[in-house]
């Protein structure tokens, strides 16, 4: 694999049953990679896996990088930590709902990493794409779990990124808004105001994936006006969050 291409390289999508897993998966092999699709139930993944003349991998997103080596003869360049978990709740959400988004959003992608550097350090190259969410920049109004484990997915990357950039691995964190899945179904009426309004297609998501890797560059934003709201929300933080408080009060009020 070579900076502008991913023909021939073995890939690695996790939560591919649907939405911007699927997309990426489709994307990546269009352009001749090997695609292994990933997701708990193998029934939602057979029929893509077949459609892109991939591999279908069920399983714990967290455990599954050796059965991928194998099923791409031995090697994963790239590795799309995808699958992820949207957790509405406030601070009183159950311990079992703060738990399940750790593990899922956060602790996947350490796992994953942990298993995966080994070999790309001894080879000098790899790509690690996380899929968080603009709301591990910003934040997400209803969701308190979700943002709380969206954020510790960028910084997770990030951490990636400037430790290994020097031995050839390659970090992209894709942070879109709304995105037209089942994730943003999901969101309710709190997603209903702040993200459906623009919501793009997970196709999107995957072009802009791509657009990032010909850069060289980190951050994916699908939505680029989230570059305009992270430098306002690290400019002045107190004005930031007083607008994004006189949101919450009005999806409270709408919710009424």
């Amino acid at each position: 694999m070579t900076m502008g291409t991913v023909q021939g390289a073995g890939v690695v999508v996790t939560g591919a049953g649907g939405g911007i897993g699927a997309a990426l998966a489709r994307r990546f092999a269009a352009g001749g990679a090997r695609v292994v699709v990933n997701d708990l139930d193998l029934a939602r993944i057979e029929p893509l896996a077949r459609e892109i003349g991939g591999f279908a991998v069920a399983g714990d997103a967290s455990g599954i990088v050796e059965a991928s080596r194998q099923a791409l003869d031995g090697t994963v360049d790239v590795y799309c930590a995808n699958a992820g978990l949207a957790s509405p709740g406030d601070v009183f959400a159950e311990e079992e709902v703060w738990a399940a988004a750790w593990d899922v959003n956060v602790m996947a992608h350490v796992r994953a990493a942990k298993a995966l550097l080994p070999d790309w350090l001894e080879r000098g190259s790899g790509r690690f794409v996380t899929t968080a969410s603009a709301a591990g920049l910003l934040t997400m109004i209803g969701a308190a779990p979700y943002s709380v484990t969206k954020h510790g997915a960028v910084a997770f990357a990030e951490w990636l990124s400037l430790t290994y950039r020097h031995r050839g691995i390659k970090v992209h964190a894709i942070c879109p808004q709304g995105v037209r899945t089942d994730m943003l179904t999901a969101a309710g009426s709190a997603g209903e105001l702040v993200l459906a309004p623009g919501a793009i297609e997970p196709d999107a998501v995957a072009d802009a994936l791509f657009e990032a890797m010909d850069a060289d560059r980190f951050l994916v934003l699908p939505h680029p006006e989230v570059a305009d709201y992270y430098q306002a929300r690290a400019t002045d933080p107190d004005r930031w969050m007083g607008r994004m408080n006189r949101l919450q009060q009005k999806w409270e009020a709408g919710s009424a």
